[in-house]
């Protein structure tokens, strides 16, 4: 008797080296979503800090796609992959370890939680980067698909219990002793990505290619695309307002709401499930209503929602904070699947790295310039109109797709298509734009705190 073959996923788990990437990720993930409680509760609730200096903490975070957001990607095709993001976890390790210590000793200054952000924001751009690259080199290639959706569900997952478990940390033990938490996943992280025993070659540079050049080829790629110009334009603009949500949203919560951090932590976990949908239900809507339809239709439709944030007050204030979270999240999610699969189908193998790192450059730099915005809004007007302007911004989000061809197409070019399903519009586009290259499969970006992301 012949034996039955193990379903899918079985044989994906059975890969040991997969499973210690697996682990890693989901300890990595769920210690980064508690300190996305507790860090701006140690500015707003141990340091007093005023909106604009928690605005100026979230632009510190993002800054680091502004500073290295471009070369990093050139800089990771030169170089093995797993020593980068081994590296890159013992430095987010010791620096979000460092606040414990000093909260305890009573020498914690804001100055300190600066440079803790921007020391973690460079390194994640690093590991980020170089995690994309990276999961090819673990699995074959028939098992990528299963692999990315399996990352998906961890991070998506994190995003669930993560702010719950920070919150009930901040709640049980103050907020600078929670963060040893995140400190602990990063370890963990690292410890576990140490033994994958994978043979990673060392990339070989071309001879005669400047760094400049290969950035420089990276963005000609990008903004050469009318396609994804109008993306890149779209999700600057989701990160720009997304920003000033982040460095406003704790100020209002504990300021306005009254919130407790237990209470703070459930209403980002609930919010998150609007996100975990969106990954769940994004291959069906794509099917529905085509995938160049959905990557516009998922903002217009739900952008309308970010209204209820600064409609937020009395007892019912949470709930539809946590609701509007929700609905801006599932489209958001939505449309990253629909969009990073089309970059992925679109982009030579040999320039994702550059690629993915001009986006992020592309849209995750106007987050700092948001933060800032933001702090300086509340710290003038107060945080609910700081929500306002926030809630306006997200109105304008799905204005750069819709005079773009896209609004004129069913599927995008180099998607799977039902027979008769192009019409002329996308056949002029998938003319024009799209290059001769042959589809290739890598890992998506899912940056955990912003509503929209590349």
């Amino acid at each position: 008797m012949n034996e039955k073959p193990r379903p899918r996923q079985a044989r994906l788990f059975g890969h040991r080296d997969f499973r210690l990437l697996l682990t890693g990720a989901a300890a990595a993930q769920t210690g980064s979503q508690v300190t996305l409680v507790a860090l701006p509760l140690v500015a707003v609730v141990v340091l007093d800090a005023t909106p604009f200096e928690v605005g100026l903490l979230t632009a510190a975070e993002t800054a680091a796609f502004l500073l290295v957001g471009l070369p990093a990607g050139a800089w990771l095709d030169r170089m093995r992959k797993l020593p980068v993001l081994i590296r890159a976890d013992v430095v987010r390790c010791l620096a979000v370890g460092s606040i414990p210590p000093a909260a305890a000793l009573g020498v914690l200054t804001m100055p300190q939680l600066y440079l803790v952000a921007l020391v973690t924001g460079v390194a994640t751009v690093f590991f980020d980067v170089a995690h994309q690259s990276f999961l090819p080199a673990v699995l074959p290639r028939e098992r990528l698909v299963s692999g990315n959706g399996a990352l998906e569900t961890v991070r998506s997952s994190a995003q669930i219990a993560g702010p719950g478990l920070g919150g009930g940390l901040v709640q049980l033990l103050g907020a600078p002793v929670a963060i040893v938490a995140d400190a602990c996943g990063y370890l963990a992280s690292a410890l576990l990505l140490a033994r994958i025993r994978v043979e990673e070659p060392r990339p070989e540079p071309e001879p005669g290619r400047s760094l400049r050049a290969e950035v420089a080829e990276g963005v000609r790629f990008v903004l050469g695309h009318r396609l994804l110009r109008a993306i890149a334009a779209a999700t600057a603009t989701s990160n720009l307002f997304a920003a000033v949500l982040m460095a406003v949203q704790t100020v209002f919560w504990v300021r306005v709401l009254d919130l407790s951090p237990g209470a703070i932590g459930a209403l980002l976990s609930a919010s998150a499930v609007g996100g975990l949908a969106g990954a769940l239900c994004a291959g069906q809507l794509s099917r529905w209503v085509g995938q160049a339809r959905l990557i516009w239709l998922a903002t217009m439709v739900t952008a309308p929602f970010a209204l209820l944030w600064p409609l937020s007050g009395g007892a019912a204030g949470a709930l539809l904070f946590g609701l509007a979270s929700g609905v801006v999240l599932f489209g958001a999610v939505a449309y990253n699947v629909a969009q990073v699969s089309f970059r992925q189908s679109v982009c030579p193998p040999e320039l994702l790295g550059r690629m993915n790192a001009t986006m992020r450059f592309l849209v995750w730099g106007t987050m700092p310039i948001g933060a800032l915005g933001g702090g300086l809004v509340a710290d003038w007007a107060g945080p609910r109109a700081a929500l306002w302007l926030c809630a306006a911004g997200f109105l304008l989000v799905p204005v750069p797709l819709l005079l773009s061809p896209l609004r004129g197409m069913r599927d995008l070019p180099g998607a799977p298509q039902e027979p008769g399903a192009v019409d002329a519009a996308e056949a002029r586009a998938s003319a024009q734009d799209a290059p001769d290259v042959q589809a290739a499969e890598h890992p998506a970006e899912h940056p955990a705190a912003s509503p929209t992301a590349p």
